[in-house]
């Protein structure tokens, strides 16, 4: 006896060309409509708009952004016992200016063990029109790399200040040393949320000004009628 052949079902064709007309059809009148969507919002939609996406790329900054450490150390100048001491306050505006050349950053670089453009880059200086004072100021990403900068560089402007002592009749000493500090110097991820806020309502606030106005002849609004002039004949029959 033979035994009758069995097929199995076909497999279902997998349907890899476009999509259906009613797709496409659905996608153009969403976009067709997307204008009059766009013109019903109410007017402080662009504010608020502005408001949230800026405030959320501010907060987004400053949660990615690398916390940065400041810290200061002071020098004064002190006159000799010869001079006139008004001269400190002249010899400390002048090496407030030379704290960040490269003969005293070169000096420096071997306490701070940081390369000499490193130096260039994180440390500022200070001056004071009233006291002979100098403030060396430097920030890094690292509290105790921050320290050790200012520290090496108020030590290297001391030196140099030594070794002229005899034509200056003034020298300089350490004031205050730089100490490590324990809270970042940078803005954190609220204070960018809110200056990105502001920022973003501000551009808001621009666009609602230049947004054009909406008009009786859009779509969905209907003109209003205006009755016409009564001839004088239609005035004297309802008399």
């Amino acid at each position: 006896m033979t035994e009758p052949l069995t097929q199995s079902p076909p497999a279902p064709a997998t349907d890899d060309g476009p999509p259906p007309p009613a797709r496409r059809h659905r996608v153009r009148a969403a976009l067709r409509h997307l204008p009059h969507r766009l013109r019903s919002l109410p007017p402080w939609s662009p504010l608020a708009a502005g408001v949230l996406v800026g405030g959320l790329l501010g907060t987004g900054y400053g949660l990615v952004a690398t916390p940065r450490y400041t810290a200061t150390s002071y020098v004064v100048a002190v006159p000799a016992d010869a001079s006139d001491p008004a001269s400190a306050l002249g010899f400390a505006q002048a090496y407030g200016r030379v704290a960040t050349q490269l003969a005293v950053l070169g000096d420096a670089q071997m306490w701070a063990h940081v390369p000499v453009a490193t130096l260039e880059r994180s440390v500022r200086t200070a001056t004071s029109p009233d006291a002979p004072m100098v403030s060396v100021t430097a920030t890094s990403a690292d509290p105790e790399e921050a320290a050790d900068m200012a520290n090496a560089v108020a030590r290297a402007l001391t030196r140099h200040a030594a070794a002229s002592a005899d034509d200056t009749h003034v020298e300089l000493r350490q004031f205050a040393r730089a100490t490590e500090p324990t809270e970042a110097s940078s803005a954190s991820a609220p204070v960018t949320g809110l200056v990105g806020a502001s920022a973003g309502g501000l551009l808001g606030g621009l666009a609602l000004l230049v947004r054009p106005r909406r008009t009786a002849r859009e779509p969905g609004h209907a003109a209003a009628a205006v009755p016409g002039p009564a001839s004088a004949a239609d005035v004297r029959g309802q008399l």
